[in-house]
């Protein structure tokens, strides 16, 4: 079913399956841009983010929004490329939207941060703001950061730091697999994993790898048959959404019970996908997850699944709308530049532990759960995900202080 480029504000609730609230807030609101995939083969990723990110912002605008204003989410259509995207970013401008938030695929992310650097550099008096909640490229924060990108996410880095510590430790682990989608997220995590491993396990070998097309392998059976083939004992895979839970079907299905590091394994709909095939077997590692321990985002998470029919568990969707709301509360003002200069080094009290924006290249610091995907009722798994039956346990939290990366870029700030 094809969509159009950009869907109106009122197609926010038809997609998100709810009306609008707040009337007394209505009058001019302030119109936030996601571009996401909501057709295609991740099309589930980018409705259940646009239904996420509607609930938060309909929490805070029953809170008086920002400086008394609704905020309305206005989706548009990436269909996970590129190009496309590209034009989405013109079609939310042509809107008057200064504000733009995306987070699947670092493919589209680098797409839109070029966008808004350039725009940015012809327009400076009306800018573009990126709210990265998602896209993992660390190259958006490091050699390509700019003052208008804000990434309210670990990084590819961070998030490898902590996946190849996890492998690091199983001193029975000797051959290991490298399988990724080829695009910059999946490059990275191949990258990241090769020399990660060198340096804390090198009497690891590496024996084998592949790079596949993001989003068009239907049948990874062949790619098990070679994984198997290798002899490997684990797998490291930056596959996401059904390229991860396929994979993972296949491997069980050959017979294959070796441990699969996926670090991006939560994504809705994969869990469910994987059910048994992924228990005691999947490791990955979350920015939260249903059994982190008790706090008030379980309880928005669990009245999100009674009210959609579906889990959140992607936790910048809380945070950048957090964040968005207090910069804009802290400047005063809705324009793009005061509210910029008032995200850098932001902290922000999250139910998780406390998050900050780095002001050298936008990057934000979290606490990260290594985990496990393992039977419901197992200790440490209360809650299942999905109606798998499974859910995620966590073996290990990393604080944010412990895994804060080298500043490798500087931003320059607009005179």
């Amino acid at each position: 079913m094809h969509m159009l480029r950009s869907l109106s504000a009122s197609a926010v609730w038809i997609l998100a399956g709810v009306l609008p609230c707040c009337a007394a807030h209505a009058a001019d609101p302030l119109k936030v841009a996601l571009i996401e995939p909501y057709s295609g083969p991740f099309a589930s990723t980018g409705t259940t983010a646009l239904r996420a990110f509607q609930d938060e912002f309909e929490r805070l605008n029953a809170l008086g929004g920002a400086l008394g204003r609704n905020l309305v989410v206005v989706p548009f259509d990436s269909k996970s490329s590129a190009q496309e995207a590209t034009l989405q970013m013109q079609a939310a401008v042509d809107q008057g939207i200064r504000f733009i938030i995306h987070g699947s695929g670092s493919n589209v992310g680098h797409a839109i941060s070029d966008f808004v650097a350039k725009y940015n550099g012809r327009n400076p008096d009306k800018p573009l703001l990126y709210l990265n909640h998602g896209a993992l490229d660390p190259a958006l924060t490091e050699e390509k950061c700019h003052f208008w990108h804000f990434r309210f996410v670990a990084h590819g880095h961070m998030i490898m730091n902590a996946v190849i510590d996890a492998l690091a430790r199983q001193k029975d682990v000797k051959r290991v697999y490298l399988i990724n989608q080829d695009y910059a997220w999946g490059q990275s995590v191949a990258k990241d994993a090769r020399q990660m491993l060198a340096l804390r396990r090198p009497d690891i070998e590496i024996v084998g790898e592949d790079l596949h097309p993001i989003g068009k392998v239907k049948d990874f059976a062949p790619y098990a048959a070679k994984i198997r083939a290798s002899g490997a004992d684990a797998v490291v895979t930056g596959n996401w959404a059904n390229d991860l839970s396929l994979l993972v079907r296949a491997l069980d299905e050959s017979g294959l019970r070796i441990r699969i590091h996926a670090p991006i394994a939560a994504l809705n709909g994969t869990a469910a996908s994987m059910g048994a095939s992924g228990a005691g077997r999947v490791h990955s590692v979350l920015f939260w997850h249903a059994n982190a321990g008790e706090s008030p985002v379980l309880t928005r998470a669990l009245a999100f699944r009674a009210r959609y029919g579906e889990d959140w568990n992607w936790y910048p969707n809380h945070i950048v709308p957090q964040m968005l709301v207090k910069a804009i509360e802290q400047a005063r003002s809705t324009d793009v530049l005061p509210v910029a200069l008032a995200l850098e080094s932001m902290r922000y009290e999250s139910p998780t532990g406390d998050v900050w924006m780095r002001p050298e290249d936008h990057q934000l610091a979290m606490p990260l759960f290594e985990s496990v995907f393992a039977k419901q009722g197992e200790p440490g798994v209360p809650h299942e995900a999905e109606g798998s039956g499974f859910g995620w346990k966590t073996e290990r939290r990393l604080e944010a202080r412990d895994n804060v990366p080298p500043v490798v870029c500087r931003i320059k700030r607009p005179e």
